[in-house]
């Protein structure tokens, strides 16, 4: 003999309204930098995805051909208004560090590097060092 199960369509409607978001105690996992990196014939230009993050809490780092970008996006502090009293039922954004590190065909020259930070979108201009001669030395 089969189950019948009643169907009141108010009860899907409700549901979100009062019943809280079950929290399994895992934390959110650190969401990586996305990066595009193009090469043109003098450089390289890397756009990387930062939502969120104020340019003062943005760091690069260029180590010949390696680079590195860290970033910590803040929490804000809650005000407490006692009229208004609001709680959060969940929340699944990510606060804390985050970084990426990769690493380019060529030495870059850092003297000549640049950044701009536009829309949450960091575009790097990393020219290209130019390539050390290899002399050959003749044998007396």
């Amino acid at each position: 003999m089969s189950n019948l199960t009643r169907y009141d369509p108010l009860d899907d409607l409700f549901r979100g309204f009062f019943v809280r978001p079950v929290d399994f105690g895992q934390a959110p996992e650190a969401p990586t930098v996305k990066i595009d990196v193009k090469e043109q014939e003098k450089a390289f230009v890397v756009h990387a995805e930062l939502p969120g993050i104020k340019k003062e809490d943005i760091h690069i780092n260029i180590d010949g051909a390696t680079i590195s970008i860290s970033a910590e996006r803040k929490q804000e502090k809650e005000v407490k208004d006692e009229k208004d009293p609001t709680r959060v039922l969940r929340t699944e954004r990510y606060f804390g560090k985050v970084s990426r590190t990769f690493q380019l065909g060529q030495d870059i020259d850092d003297a000549k590097a640049a950044a701009k930070f536009t829309d949450g979108v960091l575009e790097l201009t990393l020219p290209k060092k130019a390539a050390a001669r290899t002399k050959r030395l003749v044998i007396d």
